[in-house]
């Protein structure tokens, strides 16, 4: 997809706006796991996400391409949408994002107060993203899709980052929603010439991607009912499900409590907060405990945005 310089470039440009996220290794976590765990914080970003380094890039190529852009529009369930919005503010570009109705109000407050304009649309990320096409096309604005090649470049960054920071690691853990994060991580591994494992993580009840692995053609689900809104997708991304059948090792599904869990192992252990996606490689991480003792592996926490009502009803119990 890309070489190495341009994804150095890229990290370039993140690094222009933002340092380098941090990458720690927990000993409270290779206690809990009997493995030597990193753990690499994305949730260190100006969103509180990985998000915004594909926005950042997103933008830039825009630029590039030299041509007038009245706005751009998009779907989320909130931190693409924050990407998007904090990265077309730095660009001077209107930006309108699609939601679907019920969704985070706090990531909600966030989009707007980075400047994007937000529509409450459908029951479902992928419902909220036929409107954002639709729109786009009735309003001669630019559909930015939450999987796309300039954004996987920009979310690569964190993964050479890690990879150039950390020991070698055996193996990396990492959540799909759309796909960019893993494919991200897959491009960068490659790209260097490491023999990393890549592990996907989907929800138990958002596993498309999983199902359209095992089944080796494209599936989509009829809903995806979880709280880790961030993996909360019913219908893959194409190119995303090619790369990620040719370079993840496998992927693993976890409930929302095996999540609720672990987002309090994160509290416990490194007084992180992660929301539910951020949380996910550590429930795949502790399910595969056996499999990975005495390995060195790396989990994404890849954001940190969950409201405090959801943290309390879903984590707490409260």
């Amino acid at each position: 997809m890309f070489d190495l310089a341009a994804l150095e470039d890229a990290a370039r440009l993140v690094h222009s706006v933002f340092p380098p996220t941090p990458q720690y290794a927990w000993p409270l976590l290779a206690a809990r796991t009997g493995a030597e765990v990193w753990v690499k914080h994305e949730n260190h970003t100006p969103t509180g996400a990985f998000k915004v380094r594909g926005g950042l890039t997103y933008f830039d190529a825009l630029k590039k391409e030299g041509r007038n852009v009245p706005g751009v529009i998009s779907a989320t369930r909130g931190n693409h949408g924050q990407s998007l919005a904090y990265a077309g503010a730095r660009a001077g570009i209107p930006v309108t994002i699609v939601v679907p109705r019920g969704n985070s109000t706090e990531k909600n407050a966030a989009m707007r107060e980075f400047g994007a304009r937000l529509i409450e649309h459908g029951e479902d990320f992928d419902a909220a993203r036929e409107e954002a096409q639709r729109l786009a096309q009735r309003d001669g604005v630019v559909f930015a899709p939450s999987y796309a090649k300039e954004l996987v470049l920009g979310v690569a960054t964190y993964a050479l980052e890690l990879f150039r920071a950390a020991p070698r690691l055996d193996a990396l853990y990492v959540p799909i929603g759309l796909g960019s994060g893993i494919c991200g991580c897959i491009m960068a591994r490659d790209l260097l010439g490491l023999a990393t494992e890549i592990i996907g993580v989907q929800s138990t009840e958002a596993d498309a991607y999983a199902r359209s692995v095992a089944e080796g053609r494209l599936v989509t689900v009829p809903s995806a009912n979880t709280r880790a809104d961030g993996m909360a997708t019913r219908i893959p991304d194409p190119d995303a499900l090619a790369l990620i059948t040719k370079g993840a090792a496998r992927i693993l599904t976890v409930t929302d409590d095996e999540v609720a869990a672990a987002i309090r192992a994160y509290w416990q252990d490194t007084h992180n907060l992660a929301e539910g996606a951020g949380a996910a490689p550590l429930a795949a991480l502790l399910q595969e405990a056996g499999r990975m003792r005495g390995r060195r592996v790396a989990t994404i926490l890849c954001g940190g945005n969950i409201d405090l009502a959801l943290f309390r009803s879903w984590v707490l119990g409260a």
